[in-house]
């Protein structure tokens, strides 16, 4: 066995102790363990897409040997992990994606209500959803299989509200997906560093936004994002109410950015 694939072993056993989740396993800690994982093909017939810790994710990245992968952190919306189709692109992309599971938690409320078009029901997700992009890029450091100068934070809805305030200098890029970076005094705006390329993605006619937008809210972030270099805001028209992912022309635009942003 050669030495990558010892030290890719030992990782992986440390890994699976540490995903043993008990009673006494720290809140954080679940959102990784039961994180969704899609890695590329790497000589495999396809992509694939798993879980945190399983066999099948060590025996893909035991491919590598030595090599290390650009990583794309997705933060999910506000009803749990979803758009599969596209972690797969991710992964047809080059890149390793790591989706952290923030229902993973013993408490967590939902701060929307899907019914109605409405969030901010418990602000304070927010914050957990912070603290899961913090914990998730402390784990990444530790896998000799990331590339820790490529790494790419890509948020949805709820979760896109969390890429856009998350003030860590640690990712190279990031994407804010259905989401205006306009709002309530607690949700507004942008806070990554300055040099840190953004692609904000929202369509025209989001629903979930237009009580905001008729009060006089940014229909986009676009007003955000001026003095940042490398960065748009793009407006999806005619298409999805809510869900970007389901236009090609915007998840098009937002693999381009990311390639683009992997090799500069």
């Amino acid at each position: 066995m050669s030495a990558w694939r010892i030290f890719v072993a030992a990782a992986a056993a440390a890994v699976l102790a540490a995903c043993a989740t008990g009673a006494d396993t720290p809140d954080i800690a679940r959102t990784w363990q039961q994180a969704q994982v899609a890695l590329p093909a790497l000589g495999a017939p396809e992509a694939l897409r798993t879980t945190m810790g399983s066999t099948e994710m060590f025996a893909r990245v035991a491919r590598l040997s030595g090599a290390r992968l650009p990583v794309v952190v997705y933060l999910h919306g506000c009803t749990g992990v979803g758009n599969a189709e596209f972690l797969k692109q991710l992964a047809d992309a080059g890149f390793a994606v790591v989706a952290p599971d923030s229902f993973a938690r013993r408490y967590r409320p939902l701060q929307c209500d899907p019914a109605t078009l409405t969030g901010g029901r418990n602000l304070f997700v927010f914050d957990f959803r912070m603290e899961e992009v913090s914990y998730a890029v402390q784990q990444l450091w530790s896998l000799p299989w990331v590339d820790r100068n490529r790494l790419f934070l890509v948020g949805s809805s709820e979760g896109a509200v969390a890429a856009a305030l998350y003030r860590g200098d640690e990712f190279r890029a990031r994407v804010i997906t259905q989401w205006t970076c306009s709002g309530a005094p607690h949700v507004a705006g942008l806070a990554a560093p300055m040099d840190e390329p953004v692609l904000a993605v929202v369509a025209a006619d989001d629903p979930w936004y237009a009580a905001a937008r008729a009060a006089g809210a940014t229909a986009d972030c676009g007003p955000f994002l001026v003095g940042r270099a490398d960065s748009r805001s793009y407006v999806v028209r005619g298409g999805p109410a809510h869900d970007v992912y389901s236009s090609p022309a915007a998840t098009a635009l937002i693999l381009d950015f990311l390639r683009r942003q992997a090799t500069r």
